[in-house]
């Protein structure tokens, strides 16, 4: 029976951000404005400029081989994720990526409410993080399965989101 109830919270949808809140509210983003989670729409369309880039400089020096697109595509995640925070696509619409702290690790608030981190400054996440973050968006899978802050299975894994500068 535990089996059954597990399967049915499952399909009802992800844990919800806590009594209607916005998403973002329990990683400390604001609601609004710089430093709150970038729009899907406005992912996507930096993820398709940061792919015709890459297929791009993949034509001028591999033949538009589908592997050296991917390879390029990679190195130039790994290399700007990880120091300046910010792919082509990412800096064109507004966007960086940059680290948050888990809701899962922080533990419930004194007044017994789920405690907001505190988001931090703005800083690039880093070798690792750029790493895990780049290798699960080549894999596309993690990148489309969001939580209920509405981040990737990709940005949860790398302790990353994507938010408006």
């Amino acid at each position: 029976m535990d089996a059954r109830q597990s399967m049915g919270s499952w399909l009802e949808g992800g844990p919800s951000s806590g009594g209607g809140a916005y998403q973002g509210a329990r990683l400390g983003l604001p609601q609004d404005g710089p430093g709150s989670l970038a729009p899907l729409g406005r992912r996507a369309v930096a993820l398709i400029i940061d792919w015709v880039a890459c297929v791009a400089i993949s034509t001028a020096f591999f033949d538009g081989h589908p592997m050296a697109t991917l390879a390029v595509f990679a190195v130039e995640n790994i290399l700007l994720v990880s120091l300046l925070g910010t792919t082509l696509g990412h800096r064109l619409l507004g966007l960086q990526v940059r680290r948050v702290a888990s809701p899962e690790r922080l533990g419930p608030h004194p007044s017994g409410q789920e405690q907001a981190p505190d988001p931090g400054p703005a800083v690039a996440p880093g070798l690792l993080s750029g790493v895990v973050r780049s290798v699960l968006v080549c894999l596309v899978i993690p990148a489309v399965i969001w939580d209920a802050d509405g981040r990737g299975m990709h940005d949860r894994l790398a302790g990353t989101a994507i938010v408006r500068r």
